[in-house]
């Protein structure tokens, strides 16, 4: 195992702490291991918590700041945060309008939200509600979901819901288009390696060289199937064409992220989108609006997913509604 660390079982903290040093617009609790907005919203927005293990940076430290994420709960690598990050989380950032937990659809992560929901309320007085992301169209469940499993329209949907609460609207009408954005998204991934797991010193799947898994999950769990590798064309078949089977996407402009694991140089990315461009193009899908790069990753994973999402007028005026951090920045 090769890779820029100290130490395995430092992992976390040493990375808190440059991200503390490196971003000007987030503040960091390293008690809790909780990354702030540096300036809090006004009284009277919704907050936006949301949080899971570590290793899919930006997700979701990077999308701390205006326009998105009020805070992000920093778990160890692909652990689940702990109920007392995210209760604590939770009652920093209540300006006094409620708080919404956007959760992944991971046992470990649904649980705990749950828990530390019940303990704000409880302890604090906040009213919290919460949003479940399911749009893994590879798996109905695994090892470690019951159902589908929460992946990339998290980004798009911490985007679009963020940009509406920071419009002022009120709780319940911040979770209707959260869970709109999530009924309307659908995803897919695939890997050329496995991710290695620093804790673990080795790769988490072997691959070999001339195979790749189709529908893998961002821990690196198993995916639909493993078939001989193939070329960019023949693999954007394997991603679109199941998006498209789960889901009409006609008939309304489409926001879509080619999305990479972490180990995939950027032109690969884009000669990938090109790919996935012309099929959306076949099938009658209008894009409207695209993003290209490492959103949600996998630490060093070679590879790629697809999500697309359904949209409508509403939600590309969020999408397009400024926004400044780390990982999304346009508008201001």
């Amino acid at each position: 195992m090769k890779k820029l660390i100290n130490a395995p079982e430092t992992v976390l903290a040493d990375a808190l702490k440059g991200i503390d040093a490196g971003d000007p617009n987030v503040r960091v609790d390293h008690v809790n291991r909780v990354i702030y907005r540096a300036a809090p919203k006004a009284d009277g927005k919704v907050a936006l918590v949301s949080g899971g293990g570590s290793g899919h940076e930006p997700l979701h430290g990077g999308f701390v700041g205006f326009g998105m994420l009020d805070a992000a709960c920093a778990g160890e690598v692909f652990t689940s945060p702990t109920p007392d990050q995210m209760q604590e989380a939770t009652k920093v950032v209540d300006r006094g309008a409620g708080v919404l937990h956007i959760v992944k659809n991971y046992t470990g992560d649904v649980m705990n939200f749950e828990m530390a929901a019940e303990l704000a309320v409880a302890e604090a007085g906040v009213e919290v509600a919460a949003v479940v992301t399911n749009d893994d169209v590879a798996v109905k469940d695994s090892l470690y979901t019951a159902g589908r499993r929460g992946v990339g329209i998290t980004v798009l949907l911490e985007k679009i819901v963020g940009a509406a609460a920071e419009e002022g609207r009120d709780l319940a009408a911040v979770k209707e288009i959260a869970e709109r954005v999530n009924a309307h998204g659908r995803s897919m991934g695939m890997a050329l390696t496995s991710c290695t797991v620093p804790a673990a010193g080795k790769p988490t799947f072997d691959l070999p060289d001339d195979q790749m898994e189709i529908g893998v999950g961002i821990h690196g769990e198993p995916g639909r199937h493993r078939v001989d590798l193939g070329s960019a064309k023949e693999i954007a078949a394997q991603l679109v064409e199941p998006i498209l089977d789960d889901l009409d996407m006609t008939g309304a402009p489409a926001i879509v992220m080619l999305n990479g694991m972490g180990g995939t140089p950027q032109l690969e990315l884009y000669l990938m989108y090109g790919e996935v461009a012309a099929l959306l193009e076949k099938a009658g899908v209008s894009v409207a609006r695209t993003l290209v790069g490492n959103y949600i990753t996998s630490l060093d994973m070679a590879g790629c997913s697809v999500t697309v999402l359904k949209a409508d007028d509403e939600m590309l005026g969020l999408w397009d509604a400024p926004v400044q951090t780390a990982g999304l920045r346009w508008g201001r």
